[in-house]
């Protein structure tokens, strides 16, 4: 996947600022940015939940036009939401087939329970997830569990391209090393995906390579191996001190 020069406000607001990104097959690119730079919208752009005021994207080298989320799809493109849009209440293979439901043929659409189970066995287990009973409501999973069945989910329609915001938030350490795992594998596979999180140790263990957003635009794009978390760190410091200094320069003008 390539963006190009993708701009976006809303209102008097500047979202992005001619964005220039782009995705290796089967690469984990990492985006960094303190709130509001402008990473979700971004990805809501990518997923065709919002439409760019300028800018283009394409997918393998052809130009696409997104208008919603089905046409996103359509070209293999998924997204992971920190919710996760799961439903407690339902099983793990209801929830894996959600709105995807398997049915009988004929003038009853009739749901074909022991078919989803078969097909949601089969696939985490080929993805290897390991979830006890697949009879299990949602809710009676861990947070790890809950997370790679929503990933499985995404992956299960042969999603070539995977968003996935903050997919490692207040998780233990087991619960964390599930969902790393399932990353690493996946993109062996040549699935290739972005991943937006907070914590540098995530994205170090995660990602080949990271892009820094910054009020809108992309202003770092570094392989992980070529910097560090210290690095890292003191470069979202340093902007966060300019934005300091020119916020106040700005009040002392309009004061004076």
């Amino acid at each position: 996947m390539r963006a190009e020069n993708i701009s976006k406000r809303f209102g008097a607001v500047v979202a992005l600022r001619g964005v220039d990104l782009h995705l290796n097959r089967g690469e984990v690119l990492g985006l960094v940015g303190d709130n509001g730079a402008g990473k979700s919208t971004l990805v809501k752009i990518l997923c065709g939940f919002l439409r760019p005021d300028s800018g283009r994207i394409l997918v393998e080298n052809q130009e696409v036009h997104f208008h919603s989320v089905k046409d996103a799809r359509a070209y293999g493109i998924e997204t992971v939401y920190q919710d996760l849009a799961l439903i407690p209440q339902l099983t793990v293979y209801e929830n894996l087939f959600l709105n995807r439901e398997v049915t009988f043929l004929g003038r009853l659409a009739l749901l074909s329970r022991r078919r989803m189970r078969a097909l949601a066995r089969q696939y985490l287990e080929d993805i290897k997830v390991n979830v006890p009973d697949l009879e299990s409501e949602v809710e009676m999973l861990s947070g790890g569990q809950r997370q790679a069945i929503a990933v499985a989910r995404a992956t299960r329609q042969n999603a070539k391209i995977l968003l996935l915001d903050e997919p490692l938030a207040a998780m233990g350490a087991k619960e964390s090393a599930l969902i790393m795992e399932l990353v690493r594998d996946l993109s062996a596979r040549g699935v290739s995906m972005i991943v937006i999180d907070h914590n540098y140790a995530h994205l170090f263990a995660l990602c080949d390579r990271l892009n820094v957003i910054q009020q809108g635009k992309v202003t770092v794009n570094t392989r992980v191996a070529d910097t560090s978390i210290e690095e890292l760190t003191e470069l979202m410091v340093s902007a966060f001190r300019r934005q300091l200094q020119a916020g106040q320069e700005a009040l002392g003008e309009i004061s004076a």
